[in-house]
């Protein structure tokens, strides 16, 4: 029998030893206590070993695990003693890490090393001469890409949906933020971990001084200046407070063709006319019939103020409301994350300070750690989602009527976006992409000495 996986390898040389199958439930159990990964091995078996009795496999119930058995119904005498192969796959890992939280002192690295960007540059140099040069895409060359305009109002009103229905929720699931820092937590009760780093921590050791969180602590408000022209002219320094700023997912959903009055944007019919590398001329439009009066392409939503929002009525209005919140707030991010494909999002790697553009603007008022032998100037680099859309991590309640958390099991407990926590108290079912950080597989033990115990 041979158990082969890429976190422990169990092997033994004989040829027919039946083992009954708890051996495979304790084995997956340890690897509950010991917080590790379980990824995909194959089990090979006799047919006549107790294998076949799938009625032991009730320890994956309550996990990811898929079971998948190949299994020939026709068994004919001369294989009879072939073995058979029975693989258990995981497709989301049972225990990932969290996200890492870079310090201050230190730059963001770049999604893609500088070094593949660099290989990659030469690359296409090579490929591009004696070659016509390549398709530009239309944000190059000042247009809107039309199959990307219902994607834009749809994320635009997942915004909008997703802060409406938070204040809603935040009126009957409690969450706390800390007074000193921006930590915040969602349960009956602050969490009592020294994680605090906020002024005069020492003198409280390091201890949280909890209040009651608004919508802005669970959402974090990521602002950039909106672009009358996105292949303008780079925002100077003195410009800086002369232009608006707007949230930058709105200010990704108008260069996308969202129609805005309030926020005007050049939107141009035919395509710009190349001089050099950083120089561009308007085509000329006079042949062209007059635009029509831009109307939105659907109807968009309005935010609602706080005294607005009615709370749930019952359990089930609850429910209904944490599950449309956590489907807002997922289509929000995918359709960002599309929308960031074809219109370039920079982000500084010092501050977290983001621009919705080609290029970032040229306002020295980045203010991180050595900004002086920067001049203020921001080191501006490709943004990903989360410099987008930040998810606010908060610790993980495995039970809200429990018992609180404590303080020496703090390695057990997992953890989850603000957002995804909220709907998950409030009834919803979790997605499959936060059963990991949350380490809902994972066994939390009772007390300090069984989790002395645990390997």
């Amino acid at each position: 029998m041979i158990i082969t996986s890429s976190v422990a390898t169990w092997k033994d040389s004989g040829s027919s030893s039946n083992y009954p199958l708890c051996v495979m439930a304790l084995y997956h159990s340890k690897l509950r206590a010991s917080s590790l990964k379980m990824e995909p091995f194959t089990v090979s078996y006799d047919q006549r070993s107790e294998f076949l009795k799938l009625s032991y496999l009730h320890s994956f119930q309550h996990s990811n695990v898929k079971v998948r058995h190949s299994l020939n119904p026709r068994i004919t005498r001369t294989r009879l003693h072939e073995p058979h192969a029975l693989v258990i796959s995981n497709e989301h890992p049972q225990n990932a890490d969290f996200p890492r939280n870079y310090s201050r002192k230190e730059k963001k690295p770049f999604p893609i090393p500088i070094v593949e960007l660099r290989r990659a540059a030469r690359e296409r140099l090579k490929k591009s001469k004696g070659q016509p040069k390549g398709r530009v895409p239309p944000p190059k060359k000042g247009l809107i890409v039309q199959s990307l305009l219902p994607l834009a109002y749809d994320v635009f009103n997942a915004r909008i949906t997703l802060i409406n229905n938070l204040r809603k929720l935040l009126k009957v699931v409690p969450v706390h933020a800390c007074g000193w820092c921006d930590e915040i937590h969602v349960g009956l009760e602050g969490h009592p971990f020294k994680s605090c780093k906020g002024k005069r921590a020492t003198l409280r050791n390091g201890l949280h001084q909890w209040t009651n969180a608004a919508i802005e602590d669970v959402l974090v408000p990521v602002e950039a200046y909106h672009l009358y022209d996105r292949l303008g002219k780079r925002i100077t320094h003195e410009e800086r407070f002369s232009i608006l700023q707007i949230p930058a997912v709105m200010e990704l959903c108008i260069q996308a063709g969202v129609h805005i009055p309030e926020y005007p944007t050049k939107r141009r019919r035919k395509p710009i006319i190349r001089i050099g590398k950083r120089e561009f001329a308007d085509a000329d439009e006079s042949d062209l019939p007059e635009p029509l009066l831009e109307v939105p392409l659907k109807p968009l939503l309005t935010e609602i103020s706080i005294s607005e929002a009615v709370a749930p009525a019952n359990e089930e209005e609850k429910t209904l409301l944490a599950e449309e919140t956590l489907r807002a707030w997922e289509k929000m991010r995918k359709g960002a994350k599309r929308l960031m494909q074809m219109y370039r999002v920079r982000a500084c790697g010092y501050c977290p300070e983001v621009h919705v553009g080609p290029s970032g603007h040229k306002a020295q008022n980045c203010g991180a750690h050595k900004h002086q032998q920067r001049n203020g100037q921001h080191g501006w680099q490709s943004a990903v989602l989360d410099d987008l859309i930040p998810p606010r991590y908060v610790w993980h309640v495995p039970d809200v009527v429990g018992l609180p958390l404590r303080r020496e099991l703090r390695n057990f407990y997992g953890q989850a976006p603000a957002v995804v926590e909220i709907c998950f108290q409030a009834g919803a079912a979790v997605p499959d992409q936060y059963k990991s950080t949350m380490r809902l597989d994972i066994g939390i033990p009772s007390s300090v000495k069984e989790a002395e115990m645990a390997v």
